[in-house]
């Protein structure tokens, strides 16, 4: 058996590469400016978890300096990309409907460059239909060669053909990609890609690859540099970020990890996500609880809580493991915010095998929760397991996890009644734009009347109202 190549982290040979080609072409959209007067537009469409929402924003990087700028909508864009995802069924439907009203627009401009990029690029099902049914897309491309997009888009631009470039596994980690955060004071950092823990339900491990740990020197000077550039919140990404370290020479646990981030001078805050049951260790409950900067907060998925139904999704622990676990964390950080995935409906789940997942709902008082019924995803093993659920039970069953789990969020969210919290104030509110909102450190959503100069700031909050899903105050 050949002994599987360990990724190499570049940060010079491939980035400078790629930097020459964004030159270029930013020359010659610079020169197509002067002559035409025409400024031309990108518009990213990101669809799924908050990794490919950090990848759009490297894409966006690039795309700035080539020398685009954003556009609202699809409309005003020149160069439209789809990030996409595969987790769930309805995010693919989404994006196969988008592509049929992309080709109206390229239809009207035949100048428009779309392109495909993400999780869905890498089923060999999903391309096969792109390629038949929606020929109009010119660039494909997977999760394992993000930074490749320049030179995709010089391919294209100088062959006018359809360029597709998916790898099937991951060859290198390329550093220092230009990125366009959203918040100039909030910052998203992958620590590590991809997954090896192969759920039955998941199609992760196979789209983003085995897990691959960024050297954590990397790491320390990328939050360095946010810091320095006005960032006080991070939230640390990785599918699992409690096996980081696990694939590098020098072996860093995520716990150790954590405590030289939190030593950085500026830094306030430090979030994390996701966290596996099956290997979160005293170590990092620790670290959490002696991390000043570290937020008392954690999402920690149980998707099911039968032993059984965990035993067939491949997640490693029982119900009794994963109660232990909650019990030893909220012991040792009084008031900590625990959040969950609860996944309902999974092949073989019984009615005994729905109330073990109420018990751990009830047992554990989540202060928040995202629920899904089981989507079949098709290359999962448990796409082809038997004792399917009908949807009908399913649709049951989850309305039923609704009415537990509500009281117990607003319970949770009244139990702020009163008290005055420290938020970071991060936007004007989508509904009122007389409300600002932000988020406490256990990551409740707070609105409060307040000007636009606060977004950025943290500031004292007393809470005056509390709804089941976000807290109403006044500035203190």
């Amino acid at each position: 058996m050949s002994k599987r190549p360990t990724p190499c982290i570049v940060t010079s040979e491939e980035a400078l590469r790629q930097e020459e080609i964004i030159k270029q072409l930013r020359n010659d959209n610079d020169l197509i400016k002067a002559r035409t007067g025409k400024q031309k537009y990108y518009y990213i469409s990101t669809f799924g978890c908050q990794m490919n929402a950090h990848d759009s924003e490297k894409l966006e990087g690039m795309l700035e300096q080539i020398g685009y700028m954003k556009a609202e909508e699809e409309e005003k864009a020149d160069f439209i990309i789809y990030n996409t995802c595969c987790v769930r069924e309805n995010a693919e439907q989404k994006v196969y409907g988008k592509l049929g009203y992309l080709k109206h627009l390229k239809d009207k401009n035949e100048d428009l460059i779309i392109a495909m990029c993400g999780c869905m690029m890498q089923q060999e099902e999903v391309l096969n239909t792109i390629r038949t049914k929606y020929k109009h897309v010119d660039i494909i491309f997977g999760t394992f060669n993000l930074y490749k997009m320049p030179e995709l888009l010089q391919t294209y631009l100088e062959t006018k053909r359809t360029v597709i470039d998916i790898w099937k596994e991951h060859k290198e980690i390329v550093e220092d990609l230009p990125s366009i955060r959203k918040h100039k004071f909030k910052a998203s950092v992958n620590i590590m890609y991809g997954c090896n823990n192969f759920c039955t339900y998941c199609i992760v491990p196979y789209v983003r690859g085995r897990e691959r740990s960024r050297k954590p020197e990397d790491i320390l000077k990328e939050i360095e540099d946010l810091v320095a550039d006005g960032v006080k919140e991070i939230m640390l990404l990785g599918q699992n970020v409690n096996s980081y370290g696990k694939t590098l020479e020098d072996k860093v646990t995520f716990a150790q990890l954590i405590r030289k981030v939190n030593e950085i001078e500026g830094l306030k805050r430090i979030r994390f996500m996701t966290s596996h049951p099956k290997d979160l260790s005293d170590e990092l409950i620790e670290a959490m609880r002696d991390c000043d900067k570290v937020c008392k907060s954690l999402h920690l998925p149980f998707q099911a809580g039968s032993t059984k139904i965990l035993k067939a999704m491949n997640r490693r622990y029982t119900k009794e493991q994963y109660l232990d676990l909650a019990k030893k964390i909220q012991r040792e950080i009084p008031n900590i915010a625990l959040t969950t995935d609860i996944i309902v409906g999974f092949p073989g789940e019984t009615e005994e095998d729905f109330e073990d997942t109420l018990d751990i709902v009830r047992q554990v008082q989540f202060s928040g929760a995202y629920t899904f019924i089981y989507s079949k995803r098709t290359g999962t093993p448990a796409a082809v397991m038997e004792e399917q659920v009908p949807e009908e039970v399913s649709s049951r069953r989850f309305n039923k996890l609704q009415e537990v789990l509500r009281p117990i969020i607003t319970e949770k969210s009244q139990a702020l009644h009163g008290k005055t919290l420290e938020i970071l104030v991060e936007d004007l509110s989508k509904n009122d734009e007389k409300l600002l909102t932000g988020r406490t450190e256990s990551g409740h959503l707070v609105h409060f009347e307040g000007d636009s100069s606060l977004i950025g700031e943290f500031i004292n909050v007393e809470i005056t109202e509390a709804k089941t899903y976000y807290l109403i105050g006044q500035r203190v």
